[in-house]
């Protein structure tokens, strides 16, 4: 089975940083065509940042262009986020996605369990 596992989250003040980590298992496919989503309390899920294609520039969020950085290590079948000038706004539960799948909820057929990331001012 295909497992998503996300760590790294935490408490931080607004300013400070965090990196998330999600270790991909049980996955055999092309290691492309991942993402990160949140998902703030009483709000809906939303796309932080991706790529969609082999060779392909990451998709930011405006909200979080020039603050985080996607990145992953094939090799090791991890993705990172790394989170940099954290806002308060950017508080909410973290996920992320692995292969793209247009008719699935979110457009990715697996995900993780998320990450909680909270940021006070």
């Amino acid at each position: 089975d295909v497992q998503l596992v996300e760590s790294g989250g935490g408490s931080v003040q607004a300013g400070e940083s965090l990196r998330l980590s999600c270790v991909v298992t049980g996955y055999t496919a092309n290691f492309y065509c991942m993402g990160w989503f949140r998902q703030a309390v009483g709000q809906e899920r939303e796309a932080v940042a991706a790529v969609y294609r082999v060779g392909g520039s990451a998709f930011y969020a405006d909200s979080v262009k020039g603050r985080f950085t996607f990145s992953q290590d094939n090799a090791q079948k991890t993705l990172y986020l790394q989170m940099d000038s954290l806002k308060p706004e950017d508080t909410a539960m973290y996920y992320c996605a692995a292969e793209c799948a247009p008719d699935e909820a979110g457009g990715f057929r697996y995900w993780g369990q998320g990450t909680q990331v909270t940021v006070s001012s």
